[in-house]
């Protein structure tokens, strides 16, 4: 079952993280504090997926005002391909849309090609008039690779 994600899943979602192999968190960002802030900002739009009582999938979505931006989805390795990415994505489209947000950007890594696959079964378009520039304005949010 899909449902909203709260800071009280934190534990549970920091764990599912660090077992994906590739994925991505930072150290300020996805840290507790940093959680707090994504979802006091936005309360509504982020899902966990339940299965036997453990937290099995994330889609986390914040709404700047103009778009959308989706990060960290993912679904316990054992269990891909078996609709859950889909329903959490179903779940987000849905509460984001209520905000009033036009259009949904998400970021996947070059080399995640399981990530590349699902987003093109479920519609989007990869871009290809632009490229993404960062810089890190806190020295301690560093990117870590599981």
């Amino acid at each position: 079952m899909v449902r909203k994600m709260t800071i009280n899943d934190y534990e549970n979602v920091i764990a599912l993280w660090n077992s994906i192999d590739g994925f991505h968190i930072r150290n300020v960002d996805d840290s507790l504090h940093g959680m707090k802030k994504f979802l006091q900002k936005n309360p509504d739009t982020n899902a966990v997926y339940i299965l036997d009582n453990q937290i099995v999938g994330t889609l986390l979505c914040g709404y700047d005002g103009r778009c959308a931006y989706m990060y960290h989805a993912c679904v316990k390795k054992d269990i891909r391909k078996s609709g859950i990415g889909r329903e959490m994505v179903d779940f987000v489209v849905s509460e984001i849309k209520k905000y009033g947000a036009t259009s949904i950007n998400l970021l996947v890594f070059k080399t995640n090609e399981i990530g590349h696959s699902f987003w093109k079964k479920m519609g989007y378009k990869m871009r290809d008039d632009l490229d993404l520039y960062e810089i890190t304005l806190d020295s301690n949010n560093t990117r870590t690779i599981i």
